[in-house]
């Protein structure tokens, strides 16, 4: 990916910053969570990950210079576009959410740069080292009644119906993903869904990002994770694994 297409990428804020089952997983589906009251907002915000409590990654207030949201006239693939906006897939009673960022280890070769190496492509491989790491966003929802299951049901049902793509826009650009893919779920909690969803840079070059949402009892738990570095490189990336294992156990 082209730095240009990075900036695209960037630009549209997919992570807010200014992403064996399958895509999904039943396991304790029938929980006794269904009939109990939403956890308040003021319950979320105990119970969702704080600084210092996900090794290698910085966790902090979502900016208030977010993003907006992700659109799409695509009622089938709307919670989709949610979950890629930082949202639950379905409105909820309460919701809180986190952004946390992964530390970037310095390596030895990591040093001041001359002119004379901007000179010789170091600028564009500085660029791609700096923008190398995870950023996810963690969002906390509950739901009354049996919404959290149906709310987490509606996303299992999109993830294969909108495999081959669907239009959407943020902020009035319009992008277009072109591929959703189911991942390994997370087998843990009530249920999950994983999946990844692909966008047309313009250049050729695909832009994956990636997102898990993990029910408990009547409160779901979306990841988002997108690393732009990786995307540039065109390595393998996936929702940051330290990430749902910090917020998961806050939650059991």
């Amino acid at each position: 990916m082209r730095l240009c297409a990075a900036a695209t990428v960037g630009a549209l804020s997919f992570a807010l910053v200014t992403g064996c089952s399958g895509g999904g997983s039943d396991e304790g589906s029938k929980d006794s969570g269904t009939a109990a009251k939403a956890p308040s907002a003021a319950e979320l915000k105990k119970l969702i990950v704080a600084d210092g409590e996900v090794p290698g990654y910085k966790v902090a207030a979502v900016p208030a210079t977010r993003a907006k949201p992700i659109t799409t006239d695509s009622t089938r693939c709307l919670p989709l576009a949610r979950v890629m906006s930082g949202l639950p897939p379905a409105g909820a009673a309460a919701q809180t959410d986190r952004l946390a960022t992964e530390n970037r280890p310095k390596s030895p070769s990591d040093k001041a740069t001359s002119l004379d190496d901007l000179a010789d492509g170091k600028f564009e491989e500085a660029i791609h080292k700096s923008l190398d790491r995870d950023v996810t966003t963690i969002t906390l929802a509950s739901y009354d009644g049996d919404g959290a299951g149906k709310a987490l049901a509606s996303l299992r049902t999109a993830v294969p119906a909108c495999a081959s793509g669907f239009p959407a826009a943020q902020a009035g650009t319009k992008v277009r993903f072109t591929k959703v893919a189911e991942e390994r779920a997370v087998t843990t909690g009530g249920g999950s869904v994983a999946f990844s969803a692909t966008m047309d840079t313009g250049d050729g070059d695909p832009a994956p990002v990636h997102a898990a949402v993990v029910r408990t009892g009547n409160s779901l738990a979306v990841y988002f994770t997108t690393n732009l570095g990786a995307m540039m490189d065109k390595k393998a990336y996936v929702v940051s694994p330290e990430v749902v294992k910090a917020q998961q156990a806050k939650l059991k």
